[in-house]
């Protein structure tokens, strides 16, 4: 198998940053997630109920992250890999998480991980 759901540029505000100011201030990171899940089963029978719920998984972005409000992008995308791949049963994932403007001469900083075996 290797279809995939996708979410892209999932924009969430959240305390986030190694500094004192930044842990005094909301920030924006973006997310996007690649995940894998097979998507045969919902097409066929147009199950709503067999398909991975994109906006549940959204939503549990943004309430991982709101509520960790890690130091480091790195252990933002650990906990939230580990959550989803637990919470949603999903074999493999990518992530990326960037923080827009967080150096002056770059749209954005991020990082970018894979945490399990493609089916």
């Amino acid at each position: 198998m290797t279809d995939s759901v996708l979410i892209e540029g999932l924009a969430v505000e959240t305390v986030i940053g190694v500094y004192d100011w930044e842990r005094e201030v909301a920030q924006r990171l973006l997310v996007d997630l690649e995940l894998a899940w097979d998507n045969s089963v919902p097409a066929a029978q147009d199950d709503v109920t067999q398909a991975l719920d994109y906006a549940a998984v959204s939503d549990r972005v943004g309430r991982y992250l709101k509520e960790r409000q890690p130091q480091l992008l790195e252990t933002a995308a650990e906990g939230l890999a580990a959550c989803l791949q637990q919470e949603f049963g999903v074999a493999w994932l990518q992530l990326t998480i960037r923080k827009p403007g967080a150096v002056p001469q770059a749209r954005s900083v991020g990082v970018r991980i894979e945490r399990g075996q493609r089916p």
